[in-house]
């Protein structure tokens, strides 16, 4: 069930038999030469629909820019300032606590994301009691990360070993391949990829990573290896949704 093709009536039925939701969130930033842009929403999006269709879960619009402010010396990203996106998680589960929601399930595809997200949890429970919102006390927030479960690692490491890197990778570049498989891209890719400096500010993260890849070949995905990782995250993460509503 999402929640932009729903209407106000069929979410307070539902919010009759539960008061969980599901937030995809990812970001606009690029992925190499042949990632796309949106490759972190998109994979947030298809698991999170998966999700909800396998628990009967409400599913809310995909937050599709993130904090990627590092990413910003390459054309096409695009970024919110960790304030920024703190506000708006902030303002976004304000709302639906007001609405009758407490329990928030972000199924997220950008690791860039997971700081601001945790002290965005953290400032919105300070808010809701201050604002003396009826079950403000009841709200509780998790974060999931898809590329982070246990069975996706290993998959992961099977198929691709030390090539997949830790950005723009080939099992998040797989996943979109599989969604999309009308938008593959093809570019030539050196064989001499940079892996494991630090980020620090945009500049210095394209000096240290030019083509936009963190150690990952991204030649080696294929739309069937993204449909493997879709079918992993949907079932981890659905078993995970459902042992978080279960939970005091």
């Amino acid at each position: 069930m999402l929640l932009h093709l729903s209407t106000w009536l069929e979410v307070e039925t539902y919010l009759e038999q539960s008061k969980g939701i599901i937030l995809p969130i990812g970001s606009t930033e690029q992925h190499g030469p042949t990632g796309l842009i949106g490759t972190d929403a998109i994979c947030a999006e298809a698991i999170a629909k998966g999700v909800g269709e396998t628990t009967q879960a409400l599913v809310a619009p995909t937050i599709n820019v993130g904090m990627a402010l590092h990413h910003t010396a390459f054309p096409g990203s695009i970024s919110l300032k960790p304030s920024t996106l703190i506000s708006l998680i902030r303002d976004y589960l304000t709302s639906l606590t007001k609405a009758g929601f407490t329990k928030f399930f972000f199924i997220n595809g950008h690791g860039g994301n997971m700081a601001t997200l945790k002290a965005a949890f953290s400032e919105t429970y300070a808010v809701l009691a201050e604002l003396n919102l009826p079950n403000a006390d009841r709200v509780q927030c998790k974060l999931a990360n898809w590329f982070m479960c246990g069975s996706v690692y290993q998959l992961a490491k099977e198929l691709y070993g030390s090539q997949e890197g830790s950005h723009a990778t080939p099992s998040e570049v797989a996943l979109t391949q599989y969604v999309y498989p009308d938008a593959i891209k093809q570019a030539p890719l050196s064989a001499e990829v940079a892996a494991g400096y630090p980020i620090y500010g945009a500049v210095d993260f394209r000096r240290r990573y030019p083509d936009g890849r963190m150690g990952s070949n991204p030649a080696l995905a294929t739309p069937e290896h993204g449909q493997q990782f879709y079918e992993r995250a949907v079932k981890e993460l659905s078993q995970s949704y459902l042992e978080f509503l279960a939970q005091d």
